[in-house]
C-alpha cells in the first residue's frame, strides 16, 4: 500500500502520496497530446474561419488541459525539520507545525475515500495527504518516513490535539512496518468508521475517536 516519496533536498522529506518523479512521464505526454489538439483544431477552424477565431478555438481546445497538466507536475508538498512547505504554480507556501493554531484529521468518505491532515497556522491552512483507499481495502499511505516527520513535528506543537494526532500517526507507521493487514491500520480504520455513517460530506474526527485509533 505504502509509496516512498524521495526528498527533493538536503533534508527535504516528500509528503506526496504519489511521488512526482512518477507522474511527471505522464503528465508531459497529456501536455504534448493537449498542445497537439490545440494545434490541429486551430488549424481546421483556419480553413472555414479568419485566423484570428482559429487561434481562440485552438487555445480553447489545448490550453485548459496543457495549463492543469503543467501545474500539477509543479505541485509537491514537504517537510523539513518542522517547516512544511507546498509548492503550487502559484509559488511557495510554508507552514511551521510547531506554530499550527489548529491540526485535524478528516476523512473524505466514498468509493475512494480520502484522510488527510489539515494544519492552521493563523491565516494560513495546509492540507497534508494521508492516505487513500478504495472500498475493496486497497490504496495508498504515506510512508514511513513521512509520517515520522510529522509525528514529530506534530509531538512538537504545543497543542492537545497535535499530541493526540501525533501519537496516531506513530501508530499508524508500526502497523505499516511490520506490513500489517489493511483492518489494523488506524487510518484504515477511521475511513471505515466513518464510512458506517453514511455520510457524504467530509467528517472531522474527534479528540476521543483519535485516541482510539492510536490505541
Amino acid at each position: 500500500m505504502t509509496d516512498t516519496s524521495k526528498p527533493g533536498s538536503a533534508g527535504d522529506v516528500g509528503l506526496d502520496l504519489i511521488a512526482p518523479e512518477l507522474l511527471a512521464p505522464a503528465l508531459r505526454k497529456l501536455t504534448l497530446a493537449a498542445l497537439g489538439a490545440g494545434v490541429g483544431g486551430g488549424l481546421l477552424a483556419a480553413l472555414f474561419l479568419h485566423w484570428p477565431w482559429a487561434v481562440a478555438i485552438g487555445l480553447v481546445v489545448g490550453a485548459p488541459t496543457a495549463l492543469y497538466a503543467m501545474a500539477v507536475q509543479r505541485r509537491r508538498i514537504m517537510v523539513s525539520g518542522t517547516v512544511i512547505r507546498a509548492r503550487t504554480w502559484r509559488g511557495e507556501r510554508r507552514l511551521d507545525l510547531a506554530a499550527a493554531t489548529a491540526v485535524e484529521v478528516l476523512v473524505y468518505p466514498g468509493k475512494i475515500s480520502r484522510i488527510v491532515l489539515r494544519l492552521t497556522a493563523g491565516p494560513d491552512s495546509q492540507i497534508v495527504p494521508l492516505a487513500i483507499y478504495s472500498d475493496s481495502g486497497g490504496g495508498r499511505e504515506l510512508h514511513i518516513l513521512g509520517l515520522r516527520k510529522l509525528a514529530d513535528g506534530l509531538a512538537g506543537c504545543p497543542l492537545v490535539a497535535a499530541l493526540a494526532i501525533s501519537g496516531l500517526l506513530v501508530q499508524q507507521l508500526r502497523t505499516e512496518a511490520r506490513d500489517a493487514v489493511a483492518e489494523e491500520r488506524p487510518l484504515y480504520r477511521a475511513v471505515r468508521m466513518v464510512r458506517a455513517r453514511d455520510e457524504a460530506a467530509p467528517i472531522i474526527l474527534a479528540d476521543g475517536e483519535i485516541a482510539d485509533l492510536a490505541r
